[in-house]
């Protein structure tokens, strides 16, 4: 299947393929209980003196012999080592984002009960920018759980991946061999998870280089995951060495430490759940811990609340709107263009503008937008030369624009062409929170990572603004009313029943979120898409600008993979990547399913194709 639209908005040139679909096979190691049952019970033995027999000697099993920091390291909990702040199972790493390794844990977790996993995110405040302002986490720790979508983080001084045998994203069936290295198990299911892992090849000095494990799908949301890591060599092939406080967990060495035991039984778990699922054993873990995913509603509950008020307000009407230009022959294959502006409740602080944030009711860590006045979104609509001058109405398709661009892309070449050539009114409005008018807001963030909620709630905002254009769209006193979209002759010149929606690029990645939440969408064409901000941005082009930016203000390597990872917490609010779970199946009360086509260009430097298959397979679409 070829399409006709397939292209880059930004001036880029983007290799497009139209390939067969080839299916996907995961296998799913199943898990096997290998216990074997030792043979404690020496043979009666007989003495010399006739007539007597010895009694049966017994041999009990011994715990396996400490290192000497192991060692160490339990002298020093008895003796009342404190209870750290950052996390004490992996050391190593010299810069302030170590104290987070390894990441995600639930060590950074709080237990609440009013939360649908029955935790709270409670990140320490420990990244500072070159200007010496902390990262401010306390809209990170909103969250119930860690993101479905975030690498798994990790510092191994001297590891070798070639030597180690790490599963590659070329291979990623390996991952889910019995021999992996690093094995990834879903505990609520005992499922064995695909991934694949690298060495972060933006580190100069290997001093920050850190071990990256990234998920081969979205993780079920609200689940918990154990990760666990052996058969981790240097260069030379010599193993690298245990973490004492984990040693200690994994000879199950009990201490007098009230906060070191308090953590035991997530440990064993982990270690259980791992060995139960692999042919690893207690002993071969050089490394092991886990974490919760956030629920849905702690990912989209903003989302829909402030999508189900406004939709509630708005009833079956379109919203208000003004047609400000209507212009004739506008361009090539284009009979008639309309633009013009409709009101959407405002949920964000001031004007709504780039730098606001969501309006919160209070500053409770559970509180829901509340609407602040109304904003007025840009619209703009391409009529065609062929639906104008036919006679059947055209077909209603949303069109999504790229990487921090501007509705104007409804007017590239082959958009109208693809109006002209299959009797399709395109209609868009600017991505609010990723358009040209958030540059500057975008560009600040990359200096200060405690304002990038600014970013976050305004791309929510700007879902909400997506949703009320197809309601103009398709809704009594809507488009489909208006003069403007009628012939001549009266007939209409467009179908309001039917809904579809087109993106390439940020389109493509921001469309994955749209289709999720939209009541009126009913098939998305996902071009050139991928999601997952965190894993996106280091592999991207279109980057190395920003980047520049971000380096002199976090110019620690290590501080800004650690970085992409904690605010990918953030990112899944307003991407693709926090809703995938929810856009062909399991959608949102009063939302229904979509039918999705990806566009994917193999070999993209933009946009990686990995983040696309990994949307793939998190929505079941055969790669």
């Amino acid at each position: 299947m070829s399409r006709s639209n397939a292209f880059d908005t930004e001036g880029e040139t983007m290799k497009r393929i139209s390939a067969g679909l080839v299916g996907v096979c995961l296998l799913l190691v199943a898990c096997s209980d290998d216990s074997s049952t030792s043979d404690t019970t020496a043979a009666p033995a007989t003495t010399a003196a006739a007539g007597t027999t010895a009694a049966p000697e017994t041999t009990e099993a011994t715990a396996p012999e400490l290192s000497i920091e192991a060692q160490a390291r339990l002298d020093e909990l008895k003796g009342g080592a404190a209870r750290p702040e950052c996390d004490y199972l992996n050391d190593g790493l010299a810069a302030d984002s170590g104290c987070y390794l390894p990441y995600p844990s639930d060590w950074f977790t709080v237990a609440d009960s009013a939360t649908d996993t029955g935790k709270r995110v409670a990140l320490p405040d420990v990244l500072s920018n070159a200007d010496g302002i902390t990262m401010d986490m306390t809209e990170w720790n909103r969250n119930d759980g860690f993101s479905p979508n975030s690498p798994m983080l990790v510092y191994l001084a001297g590891l070798d991946a070639e030597a180690s045998n790490l599963p590659m994203w070329t291979d990623i069936g390996a991952s889910l061999a019995d021999d992996s290295p690093i094995v990834l198990v879903d505990e609520t299911t005992g499922e064995r998870v695909p991934l694949w892992a690298e060495m972060d090849a933006h580190a100069v000095d290997a001093a920050d280089r850190l071990l990256t494990i990234r998920p081969a799908i979205s993780l079920p949301e609200g689940h918990t995951f154990a990760i666990g890591l052996r058969g981790l060599v240097d260069a030379d092939g010599g193993t690298l060495p245990v973490d004492p406080d984990f040693e200690l967990y994994r000879s199950a060495t009990t201490t007098d430490s009230d906060w070191f035991e308090s953590r035991r039984a997530d440990m064993d778990a982990a270690i259980e759940a791992v060995t139960g699922a692999s042919a690893a054993t207690a002993a071969d873990l050089q490394l092991a811990w886990s974490f919760t995913v956030a629920s849905a509603d702690s990912i989209a509950g903003r989302m829909l609340h402030i999508r189900d008020e406004a939709l509630a307000q708005l009833g079956d009407s379109a919203p208000a709107y003004t047609v400000t230009a209507v212009t004739p022959n506008s361009s090539d294959n284009i009979a008639l263009q309309v633009e013009g502006t409709f009101t959407v409740p405002n949920y964000l602080t001031g004007d709504g503008g780039p730098g606001n944030a969501f309006n919160y009711a209070s500053d409770a860590v559970d509180s829901l937008p509340e609407q602040n006045g109304t904003v007025e979104a840009g619209f703009v609509c391409n009529i065609s030369v062929a639906t104008m001058d036919g006679t059947e109405p055209a077909h209603l398709v949303q069109y999504g624009h790229g990487l921090l661009g501007s509705n104007d892309e409804i007017n590239a070449g082959n958009v109208r062409a693809m109006s002209n050539e299959h009797n399709v009114v395109h209609c868009a409005t600017k991505w609010a929170g990723m358009s040209e008018d958030d540059i500057g807001n975008a560009a600040a963030t990359l200096t200060n990572f405690s304002t990038f909620d600014t970013m976050a709630d305004r791309m929510q905002q700007g879902f909400l603004n997506q949703i009320f254009l197809g309601r103009l769209m398709t809704r009594p006193g809507g488009l489909g009313d208006d003069p403007n979209f009628q012939r001549p002759d009266g007939t209409p010149l467009i179908d309001t029943s039917h809904l579809d929606y087109d993106g390439n690029s940020q389109g493509g990645i921001m469309g994955m979120a749209l289709a999720a939440l939209s009541p009126d969408i009913e098939r998305a064409v996902l071009g050139v898409p991928g999601m997952n901000y965190s894993l996106l941005l280091p592999r991207s082009v279109d980057f190395d600008t920003y980047e520049a930016i971000m380096q002199p203000a976090y110019p620690n390597d290590a501080d800004r993979t650690v970085i992409f990872a904690i605010v990918q917490m953030l990112w899944d609010r307003g991407e693709g990547a926090g809703y995938v779970q929810h856009v062909t199946s399991d959608p949102y009360p009063g939302t229904p399913a979509k039918t999705v086509l990806l566009d994917v260009a193999y070999g993209d430097h933009q946009v990686t194709e990995l983040s696309a298959l990994v949307a793939a397979r998190t929505m079941g679409i055969p790669i």
